[in-house]
């Protein structure tokens, strides 16, 4: 039945479902990347499509910003549509010297100064991390097609604009690739409830030299992120 947050019917959602942030984002890979696409909720404009790819049932939706947003919507594909594969596909800004701008990153694990995996985990601090399966059909579907990526560690930030002015040069020097702002909830959620999650981001700007891409760059142009995203979910199927 609907939820709160999702006006889809029962069975309108696939078992696998990309996550981006953008709404527009998830119109615009339904558009461009799944056959018969059709839109199954559209709730506070948090669009959500279903259709397939090679065959396979795929369902996108927008999640919003932010760990608190995709927590709610996982956790709502999770325990009422039967989702068992979430698939980040979003942006981040690099940390690294030898991460460039428009460049991939399979997030292995998701660092983070949230709180909300503290609260799953009785207080402690829990090791976000993808499923292993995920990450690495994804790293084959990658090499399959001629795509570096990055694979390691990214930070899920609770504040955009953070005040702590030595924030990145923390992060940067303990190897840390990226930041965004949804991996570790979306893990945690994953874990939670005994699914599985990866996070598959294109990095948008670079916090060390300053450049940066435009957000329509941002919504329609980061095309390798989820060609390595879909091929690697028929590898892992």
């Amino acid at each position: 039945m609907a939820t709160p947050h999702i006006s889809a019917a029962p069975g309108e959602f696939a078992d696998t479902v990309l996550l981006p942030g953008d709404p527009l984002r998830a119109e615009h890979i339904a558009r461009t990347h799944l056959d018969g696409a059709r839109q199954v909720t559209a709730v506070r404009n948090a669009l959500g499509f279903t259709g397939s790819f090679k065959g396979m049932p795929v369902s996108v939706l927008g999640t919003g910003m932010g760990i608190p947003s995709a927590s709610l919507y996982c956790n709502e594909l999770v325990t009422e549509y039967d989702v068992t594969r979430l698939v980040r596909v979003g942006s981040c800004g690099a940390l690294q010297d030898h991460v460039a701008i428009r460049d991939v990153i399979l997030a292995a694990g998701a660092c983070t100064d949230s709180q909300v995996n503290r609260a799953r985990y009785d207080g402690l601090d829990f090791a976000a991390i993808a499923d292993f399966g995920l990450l690495r059909a994804a790293s084959d579907a990658a090499a399959a097609h001629g795509i570096a990526v990055h694979v390691g560690n990214v930070h899920s930030a609770d504040l955009f604009y953070d005040p702590r002015e030595s924030l990145v040069a923390t992060m940067s020097g303990m190897g840390v690739l990226g930041i965004e702002m949804e991996a570790a909830g979306i893990y945690g959620v994953a874990a939670e409830h005994g699914v599985r999650a990866l996070a598959v981001l294109t990095v948008s700007d670079h916090l060390l030299t300053g450049e940066q891409t435009s957000s329509d760059e941002r919504q329609s142009t980061f095309g390798e992120m989820v060609t390595i995203a879909l091929e690697g979910l028929v590898i892992d199927a």
